[in-house]
């Protein structure tokens, strides 16, 4: 067996001094990408229960849309129901029929987290409630919905359908007599 000498150790135990540094460096990195792959992992787990549990919970709302047609028909249908008087016993029975229709479908939305927005008064606002006209009605508080022309609906936390509104026009102030006339708009040549 060859042997060392004292010369050979000092060589030898330099070099391992001189990659102890390297070697502290790629343990550093290698932890430090550890975390980072694990924190990733961790980030995606969360991603995915949470989509999963938008999944379950807005499962219907495509459904739902669809059904708030129904209910608009339905609610139409009442409306001109109630304009006139039944002429026979027949018609009153068929209106207290389309009432309790309407009713059931209501309550099944409900229980699926579709809700009405209650529009009628409120001040508008343009995440719920969609503008279709505006009007001067002295009987509502500017920028108000004065009427509502087709109800809006939520589902849990989101918009399923906006309110499609009349809004009250802000009031401008009426000029004074005394005011004068603002100068012409000079034309183009």
């Amino acid at each position: 067996m060859p042997s060392t000498t004292t010369d050979d150790r000092a060589s030898v135990s330099g070099e391992h001094a001189a990659d102890v540094p390297a070697l502290q460096a790629e343990n550093a990195s290698l932890h430090d990408r550890l975390l980072r792959a694990l924190a990733d992992a961790e980030n995606t787990r969360r991603r995915a229960e949470r989509s999963a549990a938008d999944a379950r919970q807005f499962a219907v709302s495509d459904f739902s849309r669809e059904l708030l047609n129904v209910v608009d028909n339905l609610h139409r249908a009442i409306e001109a129901a109630e304009g006139s008087t039944p002429e026979r016993a027949e018609d009153a029975v068929l209106l207290e029929g389309i009432r309790a229709t309407q009713r059931m479908l209501t309550t099944i939305l409900e229980r699926f987290g579709v809700k009405k927005i209650k529009a009628l008064g409120a001040s508008f606002d343009p995440t719920l409630h969609e503008a279709m006209m505006e009007v001067d009605d002295t009987s509502h508080a500017p920028g108000s919905v004065a009427s509502v022309m087709e109800d809006g609906y939520m589902i849990h936390d989101r918009l399923l359908r906006p309110a499609r509104v009349v809004v009250a026009k802000r009031r401008s102030e009426p000029a004074s007599p005394d005011a004068p006339e603002p100068p012409p708009i000079p034309k183009p040549q």
